[in-house]
């Protein structure tokens, strides 16, 4: 079984381009897209558990150089 969850991504000022790169690159992340309104990128992001799921988003997207926020939303249908 696998979960899947959008991430909202919140960067620092002109740093987007930049960390949609460095997110893109990340296992698990299925798609980033750079985004109007409050959030700055959303992505789209696949692990074989919740566990596998919350180590990429609090391990890998949140320790990304100029992420300042990220808010998770598990995908249920």
């Amino acid at each position: 079984m696998s979960v899947e969850a959008f991430v909202f991504i919140e960067c620092k000022h002109a740093k987007c381009r930049e960390v949609e790169q460095r997110i893109a690159m990340i296992a698990g992340v299925k798609m980033v897209k750079m985004v109007t309104g409050p959030y700055d990128l959303i992505a789209i992001v696949e692990g074989s558990s919740f566990q596998t799921l919350g180590d990429v988003v609090m391990s890998k997207i949140q320790a990304t150089k100029y992420v300042t926020k990220t808010i998770t939303n598990v995908i249920v249908e």
